[in-house]
């Protein structure tokens, strides 16, 4: 049988069962939810082995955590969360709402007593659009909502991003989901079909595989109503524009699109680390230089949130201490597979393109710092997402954190590319001495997540905050791109999430590069968010105080 004759197929069943799943009311969509986090608890092991075979992991290293943690571990934390969700009717109540200028914020982090344990210190908001009410899920309040069918073109570098992004469209969209699996990851099938298994057995979900021509085909297929990819932009815009440069700028210039379906998209960028001047200790120094080195290597930096241009203010008097540490983090950590298509070529164009960057290490696309790289508009380094393990520094005029904070913000809405996440580490005292111009900082920044003495891959993590770019980019400079995922309180009206931490985290945070107790770490957090009984819970307590 012909593949197109075989989606064909695929695509009628879901169509002909979306004015089901529209109509199916909460009462039945749990049972699906519930199916799914025990199936996936079944399925982890083999989930998250198969992850680290095909990343040159082994699965017995404490590395391979990384697998646990990105895989099962962050799925079932979105299926419990989405419970708790439909649970409140599709509107579970922030913690707290407030006002900042025409703006409301809605605290949504910690919300239980497990979040409380899992995350000490933690806090997550959503801010809403200007001049929006703080309204929450709107396809739960309409009468009769619309059925429709949505095409998920899955990432290759995360196993979760795809489950999660077909949670959202079944649960936030009221659609049926066709999912179609990258070809880097597409060994996750035989994975996802056993653990979303209730919603497909139902007619609800499907999963496919297969290169460009099939997504390609699937994009323009007349039953497909809606499509939502993670990947890059080029692939966007090729899906939208066209594929010949030619043709992209002339349907660009006309606004004419050769696809007109609404199109969500997260599309990566080039993620800013904002180092704040201020009265840092070593301990200080040599801690968030482990945590910014973590941000770079994790799953071998091909992750949209891992850090490629670290902002510094050159009259710090402690930058270069911060550098140095930050270039023995990087050295002492083992180079990884790279195992994600163009990794080599990418990183050689950089290489290329900047003498002074310096390698850390033996490797075929070895960890490499570029120092002082002119912080000007269309610099290669701000502008390329180099999606292998280069981390740039810029370092901007300035010595206080007065004096750097609105440097900051400006220089990176205006001269990185990309909206979908940023870093800023600031040191608790100066935090409290500039409480209102963070706070403004925070306001003026626009991205989509913004993460205070964390990482923002925390963000995507937390299943109340939304992950997505910051809102308003239009289809013909998508940049980071447009809609949300996650988004478990269902706001009808986001801007961007917010997520704060303590700026020294105790126990060590789990994306710190050498981690010693990372596997049985993983393990143990997959199984309190399948479970989260006293016992589970009480053993994830003793791992990560004795190991």
């Amino acid at each position: 049988m012909k593949i197109e004759t075989q989606l064909d197929q695929i695509v009628s069943n879901l169509s002909r069962h979306k004015t089901i799943w529209a109509e199916a009311p909460i009462s039945q969509r749990l049972p699906y939810l519930q199916g799914c986090i025990a199936a996936t608890e079944q399925v982890a092991p083999a989930w998250a082995e198969a992850a680290c075979r095909a990343k040159g992991i082994d699965p017995t290293a404490p590395l391979a955590g990384e697998e646990w943690l990105m895989g099962p571990a962050a799925t079932l934390s979105h299926l419990q969360a989405w419970v708790r969700s439909l649970q409140a009717g599709g509107q579970p109540p922030p913690t707290n709402l407030r006002q900042w200028q025409n703006q409301t914020i809605a605290r949504v982090f910690p919300a239980t007593p497990l979040d409380r344990f899992l995350w000490p210190g933690y806090s997550g908001e959503v801010w809403i659009e200007p001049g929006q009410p703080a309204t929450q899920s709107r396809v739960y309040r309409q009468a009769s909502p619309p059925g429709q069918v949505a095409l998920v073109l899955g990432a290759g570098n995360v196993s979760s991003i795809a489950p999660l992004d077909a949670l959202y469209k079944l649960l936030a969209e009221n659609a049926v989901v066709l999912l179609k699996l990258n070809p880097v990851n597409d060994y996750m099938g035989p994975f996802l079909e056993t653990a979303l298994a209730p919603f497909i057995q139902a007619g609800f979900l499907a999963i496919v595989d297969g290169g460009a021509e099939v997504g390609a085909y699937l994009c323009q297929h007349p039953q497909v109503d809606t499509i939502h990819i993670t990947g890059s932009h080029h692939t966007h815009d090729a899906i939208v524009w066209g594929s010949d440069p030619a043709e992209q700028t002339r349907r660009r210039t006309s606004q004419q699109p050769q696809i007109h379906k609404p199109i969500t998209s997260e599309l990566g960028c080039v993620t800013p680390v904002l180092v704040v001047p201020g009265p840092w200790s070593e301990a200080d120094l040599a801690y968030q230089a482990r945590q910014v080195a973590g941000m770079v290597v994790h799953n071998a930096s091909f992750n949209c949130a891992a850090a490629k241009v670290v902002v510094t203010a050159r009259g710090w008097p402690q930058r270069q201490s911060f550098l140095a540490k930050l270039r023995q983090e990087l050295a002492a950590t083992p180079a990884r597979q790279p195992y994600y298509p163009g990794a080599l070529e990418r990183y050689q164009e950089f290489r290329n393109r900047y003498p002074q960057a310096e390698v850390l290490g033996k490797a075929t696309v070895p960890w490499t710092l570029i120092p002082d790289v002119t912080p000007t508009e269309g610099e290669y380094a701000l502008t390329q997402e180099a999606f292998c393990g280069v981390l740039a520094e810029v370092n901007l005029e300035a010595t206080t954190a007065a004096e750097f904070l609105p440097q900051a913000v400006e220089f990176v809405n205006h001269k990185v590319w990309g909206n979908l996440s940023c870093v800023i580490l600031i040191h608790p005292k100066t935090q409290k001495h500039l409480a209102t111009e963070l706070h403004q900082a925070i306001a003026d920044l626009r991205y989509g997540a913004i993460a205070v003495n964390v990482w923002s891959a925390v963000v995507y993590s937390i299943p109340a905050c939304t992950w997505g770019a910051f809102s308003g980019n239009p289809l013909e400079d998508v940049r980071s791109g447009r809609g949300v995922v996650h988004n478990t309180y269902l706001f009808d009206h986001p801007q961007k999430s917010v997520v704060y931490a303590p700026f020294r985290i105790v126990p060590m945070p789990l994306w710190f590069p050498r981690h010693p107790k990372l596997l049985a770490l993983g393990k143990s957090f997959t199984r309190v968010m399948a479970k989260p009984s006293l016992d589970r819970i009480m053993q994830l307590l003793l791992q990560s105080l004795f190991g």
